[in-house]
C-alpha cells in the first residue's frame, strides 16, 4: 500500500499544503515516521513534483486498518527474544508445527535490547502455538486468543480454590 491509496484527496490553495511532502508511491510504513515528525501531523502527497492530496492521522490510521483483516478465528501471541535469535522463518516455522497459519507478524525493539514480536496465530487457542514457540527458545510474554481455554482455565481453578477454602471453615 502506498501513499497515494491512503491519501485524502484534496485542492489545497497555494500556501495552505502542509509543508512536509511525501512521494505518492512511499509505502505506507515509511510514510508513518515522517507523519510523526510532522509538526502538524499532516503531509503533503507529491507526484512529479506536484501536489495531489495530503495524508493525516486518521487517513493513516484507516489506510493501516485495511492492511490488517480483522478475524475472529485468531489468537495474538507477543514474544521476546534476543536480536542475534531473532528469525522471522524460525518464528513462522515454529507456528507452522502446530497445524496453523501464520496472519501476521510485527517486530519492534523492546525493553534491554530484546525484540518484541506480535503475531496473529489462525487458531482461536493460542497454547499449542505458545508450546512450540517456547520449544524454539522464544519467550512468550503475553497471548490471548478468541476461544481462551487458558484464562477460563485460570478462573476455574480460581474458583475451585476459593469453594476449597469456604469448606475448610
Amino acid at each position: 500500500m502506498t501513499a497515494k491509496e491512503i491519501m485524502l484527496p484534496r485542492r489545497v490553495e497555494k500556501g495552505k499544503a502542509p509543508e512536509v511532502s511525501v512521494d505518492s508511491e512511499m509505502p505506507v510504513l515509511d510514510v508513518l515516521p515522517r507523519l510523526l515528525d510532522s509538526p502538524c501531523r499532516e503531509l503533503s502527497v507529491t507526484e512529479e513534483g506536484e501536489y495531489i492530496g495530503r495524508i493525516d492521522e486518521g487517513s493513516l490510521l484507516e489506510g493501516l486498518g485495511r492492511m490488517i483483516a480483522a478475524r475472529d478465528d485468531s489468537c495474538v501471541v507477543t514474544v521476546e527474544c534476543d536480536p542475534s535469535n531473532y528469525s522471522a522463518s524460525a518464528i513462522a516455522h515454529a507456528v507452522e508445527d502446530t497445524d496453523a497459519h501464520l496472519v501476521d507478524l510485527m517486530s519492534v525493539p523492546g525493553e534491554n535490547g530484546k525484540v518484541m514480536v506480535t503475531l496473529r496465530i489462525r487458531n482461536s487457542d493460542p497454547s499449542s502455538a505458545i508450546r512450540s514457540l517456547e520449544r524454539y527458545d522464544y519467550h512468550v510474554v503475553e497471548a490471548h486468543g478468541s476461544d481462551d481455554k487458558v484464562h477460563t482455565m485460570e478462573i476455574a481453578t480460581e474458583r475451585l480454590l476459593s469453594l476449597q477454602a469456604l469448606m475448610n471453615v
